[in-house]
């Protein structure tokens, strides 16, 4: 079984200015240790205006850059928005796809996703799909059909070959920002239901495919949330604003 390395990604969401990303920036790499003794990949998804300050300050240091959303064309009439070869000009390695707050928000759907995640792996981005039910969906026992269905769709364009390229980001949204967090059997049962989804297509994928749980995490509850068998990280929201509890959460990764 290939060895699947953690990955702490912390999303910004509407914060940090170029100014209060550069002070972030500075503290966070005080804070980590040097890449090759880290317990985990660090990552920050950070808006548009603030993607050339954090890959210019974190360059060489292996902290991972994302954006938080992209348009699946190259070009086109697509007023506000952003392409895929726009964000490796800039230097960007990765964007984060359907995060459940632009499919309330913005209309995200998952038709659109079908296109944007082929569209972000032809680009040499790592794309990272967002899943996740609403506490409605899990109270009617519908969270294996709405993960079966963001799954099949998200990565339906995508070949077998490349599925294990694709971070998967596991979210119940009825976790997101409310302070309630799935416990760490909820977590693994939803993640570990999305692997079998994927070794439906390909086992070797799914062994490789890292699946990250999100959804109120911090310092205090990462150790356990993490040390579940296919729970591969966690995509952090509000916690992530404070470089030394990101820190703290990718120190979790070590167990």
């Amino acid at each position: 079984m290939p060895e699947r390395r953690p990955y702490i990604a912390g999303n910004w969401k509407l914060w940090g200015t170029r100014a209060q990303a550069t002070e972030y920036c500075r503290r966070l790499l005080t804070l980590l240790p040097e890449a090759s003794r880290r317990p985990a990949d660090v990552g920050l998804c950070v808006p548009f205006t603030a993607l050339d300050t954090c890959i210019e300050l974190l360059q060489g240091s292996g902290v991972l850059v994302a954006a938080q959303n992209m348009h699946a064309e190259e070009t086109g009439a697509f007023t506000g928005e952003v392409s895929a070869a726009m964000l490796v000009e800039a230097g960007v390695q990765s964007v984060v796809l359907g995060h459940s707050e632009r499919r309330q928000h913005d209309g995200e759907t998952d038709r659109a996703l079908q296109e944007k995640v082929p569209a972000a792996l032809a680009a040499g981005l790592q794309p990272i799909l967002c899943v996740g039910e609403t506490e409605a969906e899990r109270e009617a026992g519908d969270m294996q059909r709405k993960l079966r269905h963001q799954i099949g769709e998200g990565l339906e364009e995508v070949a077998d070959d490349r599925l294990a390229d694709v971070v998967v980001a596991y979210e119940p949204i009825w976790a997101i920002g409310t302070g309630q967090v799935a416990t760490p059997d909820l977590a693994q049962e939803a993640i570990a239901f999305v692997r079998a989804l994927v070794a439906s297509r390909s086992e070797e994928a799914a062994e490789s495919l890292r699946v990250l749980y999100g959804g109120s995490v911090k310092p205090e509850n990462a150790v356990e949330i993490l040390a579940q068998p296919d729970v591969d990280g966690a995509l952090v929201g509000g916690a992530s604003l404070d470089p030394e509890s990101l820190a703290r959460i990718a120190a979790a990764a070590a167990g």
